[in-house]
C-alpha cells in the first residue's frame, strides 16, 4: 500500500511497489501489468495516479505501453 504519510507522491511510491513486483519475478517479462482498474482497487488510489506511475515505469525502462493492448514488462529490465 501507498504510505498516506510519506513525502514521496503517491505515483513513485505506486511506481516502486511495481518496480519491486516486477523485479521478484511476479510480474514477469513480456507479461501484462494489471489493468488500471485492477491497480486502483489493490493500492487504493485514484486513476490520475496509476497512470503517472505507470509513465514513470516506462521512463524507467520497466514497461512498455502497446495503443489498444496494453502495458507489458519489458523484456530488459533495464538493468544494462
Amino acid at each position: 500500500m501507498v504510505d498516506q504519510f510519506s513525502p514521496a507522491p503517491f505515483y513513485v511510491q505506486l511506481a516502486d511497489l511495481i518496480a519491486k513486483r516486477i523485479e521478484s519475478g511476479e510480474l514477469q517479462p513480456l507479461k501484462p501489468l494489471p489493468s488500471e482498474l485492477r491497480l486502483q482497487q489493490e493500492y487504493g488510489v485514484a486513476r490520475g495516479t496509476v497512470r503517472a506511475a505507470i509513465a514513470l515505469l516506462r521512463e524507467r525502462g520497466l514497461v512498455m505501453t502497446m495503443p489498444q493492448r496494453g502495458t507489458y514488462v519489458t523484456e530488459s529490465r533495464g538493468d544494462a
